[in-house]
């Protein structure tokens, strides 16, 4: 509690007192006692207001109190996922509000809170709080209780005798303090509005699917379903923020250590419980030494790439051994060594799952493939990513081909590092892109270099034929199957072409021989089938003609879990929020059913994989409101996608 006072008493001397005076002042971080020249804000208060306390509700041992900001707070995933009626009716809830109910309401007296309301009324409605080299949350202990140690658990009631968290949430109601502009190494405060809690700023909803026509019409006709939820999750290597410090310099540094991130995300990952796990930034040593036994404690199998050359990262996938069996494992990487357009190191895998039916009766269920990738970030270089992007969707071919030649479901994960709508993005989705031409940076739609001089410049073909691929993503070998004896040019072979149209043409420098060179060969019906081999010819020519025209199509029809349009706020929704600018680079597709097409613009409708649920994103402005990404409460720059998922179970 006195930590609370000392918090309101703070803002108001902070705000009397010119920038220059309080740098370096109050950045209260874990396990660090308060520095003297809080001291002497702290004894200019007792001086000038000890005078208006009761003898018996003085604060003799606030002079030598300690700050500690994370050590006893409640972990910042539990708070995102746990509603106030839960805080409220938990065990917890009970005995911390028994304990400290009389010390709360002893401080909390009138003369107090109208000594508070006095201070934060003589503010200036222009001045703004703003600590240099602190981080927000360094200048103001966040100011629900919910989130202190002990008092992580108050009843709301109780929060509510709380004077500075009273005072402070008069002020906000009298004026709406603006943005603070940042001065030179100071970091901008935003204060959160007192009246809706911290945690509840970032809260998500489950939005639930499954009321849809196609999956009601699946209900109405008593067709069950196997169920199961699947997560992507960018968690962000430590390796790399340690490399990239100046992207976090919003971030306070206790809250960026991988001591304090990786329970967060262990939590947020137990809490939401999925069957299928892909995450990318997966650092190795982390992986072996501490996620891959947690998850195996979980109920995991689990499968890791890292990434090639000497990078320290990679992709994992896990799945619950209890609902699923793996069937095979294709680990993807992209580099090859000589080829311009894959020279770099990023990953991905490629799993083929059997569901487990609980009852093994005479059910069945289509296999499920799950694929996850990290895509190269630059954004100059879209080649590379369509060319990456190439590559897994060969593999998915591959794997999730049927012997019919359909595709068993599939689901494909990762971060792509393109945004909705742009070239790539409307490749995966649609099936089809015309590349030849378009620039580089056009491709993954991050930022736009249409003013450079010079911008590097997509051709055709995209790749060589050497890596054995084919513009539909498809690997030569298995749309091209090899057969015996298929370069023996026999006489039979060669006699198939005596009547195409390219023999029957005279060459205009050919001599006229009457009798010999004046007459067009005619087929006779006993060789009318060797003339029927003329447009097979011609259709191999016209394939060719294809793959060096700029066009790369594949045929897997996925469409993606999220709409990236938030309707009830009017925004776009976020996935990820570097230097404090959002945008949507991770995705969750599936396979759908095409309907149609509208404007370039493919239409699909559930088929056997059935999308029943999704965990709903955030808008930039939200993320704003909570200091970006990472913060205290998600440990990652990336935020969790989740989405439930129904496999029709068919009967034998």
């Amino acid at each position: 509690m006195t930590d609370a006072f000392f918090t309101y008493r703070k803002n108001v001397l902070l705000a009397k007192s010119p920038s220059t005076q309080i740098e370096g002042v109050f950045a209260a971080t874990t396990g660090r006692s308060v520095p003297e020249e809080q001291e002497a804000l702290l004894q200019q208060w007792l001086e000038e207001g000890e005078g208006n306390l009761p003898a018996s509700e003085s604060v003799p041992g606030v002079r030598r109190e300690s700050v500690t900001l994370t050590s006893d707070w409640l972990e910042g995933s539990e708070l995102l996922m746990t509603s106030l009626s839960d805080l409220n009716t938990s065990p917890e809830v009970t005995r911390c509000a028994d304990q400290q109910h009389s010390e709360l309401n002893a401080l909390a007296s009138s003369e107090l809170q109208d000594h508070a309301v006095a201070e934060l009324a003589r503010l200036p409605s222009e001045e703004t709080v703003t600590v240099a080299g602190s981080a927000p949350w360094a200048a103001v202990v966040p100011q629900t209780d919910h989130q202190t140690a002990g008092c992580a658990d108050i009843n709301v009631q109780v929060l509510n005798d709380d004077p500075a968290v009273l005072a402070w949430s008069l002020a906000c109601d009298a004026e709406t303090l603006p943005p603070a502009q940042p001065i030179q190494d100071a970091v901008p405060f935003y204060p959160v509005p007192t009246e809706v809690p911290y945690h509840e700023i970032l809260w998500r909803d489950w939005e639930d699917l499954s009321v849809q026509p196609c999956v009601l019409e699946q209900v109405s006709k008593n067709t069950p379903l196997f169920e199961f939820r699947v997560m992507s999750y960018n968690i962000l290597a430590q390796d790399l923020v340690e490399q990239g410090l100046d992207l976090y310099v919003h971030c306070h540094p206790d809250i960026l250590s991988w001591n304090y991130r990786l329970p967060n995300l262990l939590q947020e990952i137990q809490h939401w419980d999925p069957d299928v796990l892909c995450l990318q930034e997966v650092q190795e040593n982390h992986y072996w030494e501490q996620l891959e036994p947690t998850f195996k404690e979980m109920g995991f199998a689990c499968f890791y790439k890292r990434r090639t050359g000497a990078k320290t990262d990679g992709c994992a996938v896990c799945y619950k051994h209890s609902r699923f069996q793996l069937i095979s494992l294709s680990p993807i990487e992209y580099f090859r060594p000589g080829l311009d357009v894959l020279n770099r190191d990023n990953v991905g895998l490629v799993l083929l799952l059997q569901p487990v039916l609980p009852e093994q009766g005479l059910k069945a269920v289509s296999p499920l493939c799950v694929a996850n990738t990290h895509v190269l970030f630059n954004p100059r270089r879209g080649d590379i990513k369509l060319a990456q992007v190439a590559l897994l969707l060969a593999e998915i071919d591959k794997i999730a081909r049927t012997a019919e030649g359909s595709y068993y479901p599939v689901i494909l994960c990762g971060d792509l590092n393109s945004v909705p709508d742009s070239p790539l993005y409307k490749f995966i989705r649609n099936g089809e892109l015309s590349y030849h031409g378009m620039p580089a940076w056009k491709v993954s739609g991050q930022e736009d270099f249409s003013q450079q001089l010079y911008s590097r410049k997509l051709l055709a073909p995209l790749w060589p034929s050497s890596l054995g691929v084919t513009d539909k993503c498809q690997y030569v070998t298995l749309c091209q199957p090899k057969k015996p004896g298929r370069r023996e040019y026999s006489r039979d072979f060669l006699l198939q072409f005596r009547f195409c149209d390219v023999a029957c043409e005279r060459p205009p420098q050919l001599v006229l021989l009457e009798g010999v060179t004046d007459a067009k060969p005619v087929a006779s019906a006993r060789e009318h089938s060797a003339v029927t081999a003329v447009p097979k010819r011609h259709n191999s020519l016209s394939f060719l003609d294809k793959q060096c025209s700029g066009v790369i199509q594949h045929g897997l029809n996925l469409t993606s879990v999220y709409s990236h349009f938030l309707p009830q706020r009017g925004r776009p929704e976020v996935t990820t929020m570097p230097m404090g600018l959002g945008a949507t680079v991770d995705y969750i597709f599936y396979s759908a059913e095409p309907v149609e097409s509208k404007a370039g613009r493919r239409l699909y409708k559930d088929g056997a994989l059935k999308l029943l649920g999704r965990l709903s994103l955030l808008s930039e402005d939200v993320l704003l409101m909570a200091n970006g990404l990472p913060n205290p409460f998600c440990s990652s720059d990336h935020l969790c996608l989740l989405a439930s998922f129904g496999l029709e179970i068919s009967s034998l």
